[in-house]
This record gives C-alpha cells, sequence and structure tokens, in this order.
C-alpha cells in the first residue's frame, strides 16, 4: 500500500470574532497518494482554501496534524518549514493580485529561487527562467515585460512557472482557473494536466467548478461549512452521489441538452447555518430536503459506504 504523501488528521482551523469561533475548517482527514490530484468542492464561503493554506502553514492550525512524506509539519520551526516550503507550493486563484506589479516575469519566476539560493549563478539562473517560461508555454519575447501587460491567461502561467521553480512535489492550485475564459481555463488544466505527468507532481485542486474538477481529479471532496460531507473517486462520486448536499450542486450543473430541460432538479433552499460557534448535528441540516430530527443531534462522522466512496449522512449510517 502506498503512503500518502499528504495526510491531515483531525485538522482544525479557527477564527476569534466578537460573537465567537468561526469554524473554518472543522475535523477535515485527508489522504493524497504521490502523484495524484484530491479535487476540493463546495459553495464560496465552505473552507476550502482556508483548508490549502493550512496545509501549507500559511496559517497555523488550531488543532489536528498535517503529514508531509510521514512526518507531522506543524510543529517545526521557520528553519525547518523553510525546506519543506520549496517541496509545497500554491498556485493562487487570482492570477494579477498575486504577482508583483513592479517585477518583470522573468525577476517574478527568479525570485524564489534567489529566496532560498538554489543558484547562484547569474548565467544559470537566466537559463533556469527561461527553462521554466518554455515549460508553461510563454514565449521568449515576454522576459522583460510586466504583469499588467499581458492577458489573464499568461499571467496565470507566470504563477505556475513561480510554483515550479523550486522543483516542488505537492502544490496546492486555489482555483486557479476560476478567474479566466472558458477556452483559457482549457489550456490552463491542460498544461497542468501534462506538468503533473512529466513532473510527478500531487496536486490539491481547489475550486467551486464540478465540470472542473471531474476532468482533473482522481479522488473528489466536497466541503460543506468546514466539513467534509462526502469524499469518492471521481468518476464514482459523479456515477452515485449520496449527501443530499452533493446532489444539489450536482444537479445545479447546466445542461446542454432540450432533452434535460424538464428534468427534475433538487434545488437548495433554507437558511446557511451560522459558521460561528454551530450546533451539534448536520450543518446542511437547515437546507436539506430529507432532515429529521435525528440530523440535528450529534454530528455523524464519515463512514465508508463502498470501496472508497465516504459520506456524512444519516440516510447512510
Amino acid at each position: 500500500m502506498n503512503t500518502p504523501l499528504i495526510q491531515t488528521k483531525n485538522l482544525k482551523k479557527y477564527f476569534g470574532t466578537p460573537k465567537g469561533d468561526l469554524h473554518a475548517v472543522d475535523n477535515v482527514n485527508i489522504d493524497i497518494n504521490k502523484g495524484k490530484t484530491l479535487g476540493v468542492v463546495g459553495e464560496s464561503g465552505c473552507g476550502k482554501s482556508t483548508l490549502g493554506r493550512v496545509i501549507l502553514r500559511l496559517l497555523e492550525p488550531t488543532f489536528g496534524e498535517v503529514i508531509y512524506n510521514g512526518n507531522d509539519i506543524i510543529h517545526l520551526n521557520q528553519k525547518q518549514m523553510n525546506n519543506i516550503r520549496q517541496k509545497m507550493q500554491i498556485i493562487f486563484q487570482d492570477p494579477y493580485a498575486s504577482l508583483n506589479p513592479r517585477m518583470t516575469v522573468s525577476e517574478i519566476i527568479a525570485e524564489p529561487i534567489k529566496v532560498c539560493k538554489i543558484i547562484k549563478d547569474k548565467e544559470e539562473l537566466n537559463q533556469r527562467v527561461f527553462d521554466l517560461m518554455k515549460i508553461v508555454g510563454l514565449d521568449y519575447r515576454f522576459i522583460n515585460t510586466y504583469p499588467h501587460e499581458m492577458d489573464g491567461g499568461r499571467r496565470q502561467r507566470i504563477g505556475i512557472a513561480r510554483a515550479l521553480a523550486l522543483n516542488p512535489e505537492f502544490i496546492v492550485c486555489d482555483e486557479p482557473v476560476s478567474a479566466l475564459d472558458v477556452s483559457i481555463q482549457a489550456q490552463i488544466l491542460n498544461l497542468m494536466m501534462d506538468l503533473q505527468e512529466d513532473h510527478g507532481l500531487t496536486y490539491m485542486f481547489i475550486t467551486h467548478d464540478l465540470s472542473v474538477v471531474k476532468h482533473i481529479s482522481d479522488e473528489i471532496m466536497v466541503m460543506y461549512l468546514g466539513q467534509c460531507v462526502e469524499k469518492a473517486p471521481s468518476e464514482e462520486l459523479f456515477a452515485n452521489p449520496l449527501h443530499p448536499y452533493t446532489q444539489a450542486l450536482l444537479d445545479a450543473i447546466p445542461i446542454a441538452s432540450l432533452k434535460e430541460r424538464d428534468k427534475l432538479r433538487k434545488i437548495i433552499k433554507g437558511e446557511v447555518t451560522s459558521p460561528i460557534n454551530p450546533k451539534p448535528g448536520c450543518r446542511f441540516a437547515s437546507r436539506c430536503f430529507h432532515v429529521t430530527a435525528e440530523c440535528k443531534n450529534d454530528g455523524l462522522g464519515l463512514v465508508e459506504v463502498s470501496q472508497g466512496h465516504y459520506v456524512s449522512c444519516i440516510l447512510h449510517k
């Protein structure tokens, strides 16, 4: 059995507010094997991006473990983390806001190499930058160009090149195509899949677009208000969604077919439960079409209902 490259155990991240603790990530357990992609989906505010940042220790967790290559990295000091960070990178959602507007393309890509002092020879550094630009499909003529002079697709290619600069093993992809046009999205997704195959990369792919996550992911985790409500292999999740929230998300995907226009769809109604000091029980209960009195009692953890398919729902306990 393969040892996962990335694991989290009972990972929690709470933010203090005047009214109490906001449960952004609550008791999340994931395993990502080397060379695979875990897709993380859910509506805005469900804790997807916070989870990615906590795994990278851009945010410190409230409780739990983050295990990289068999080692818990939560208690490592700054010097030890600097070595780990070279192997764990992130591609940000907004390709413009994440790039320094005062730096050229070559300076942006070279920055992590300089910070980590990987290459000190100037000619060798320039060659490395050129190689990275070539890998992500950026023409050499853009080497002295500034981010504001480029379109969104090329800016995101810069972000990908910067993430690859230190030869990482694991990359958190935080909605890397959500700000791009559909045609450009396809180019970036295909590029990322090619890079994964060529360099053996492991991805955690965060998105709210289920069509995108199906295309790139080996396994999908559905989050709702900080918790994992369902997790399964990609094909299995789309073929057999079990949690009412997952079913509603899939029903919300537009289908370009006249035959499907009269299909009865499950529409989520009701108020979203507050993530601040949430009550025990299922957090989707206030919006669920199968809610029972039992749902509002103690919360039900993930239950394996078939090989690799886990769901947190009273209907499948």
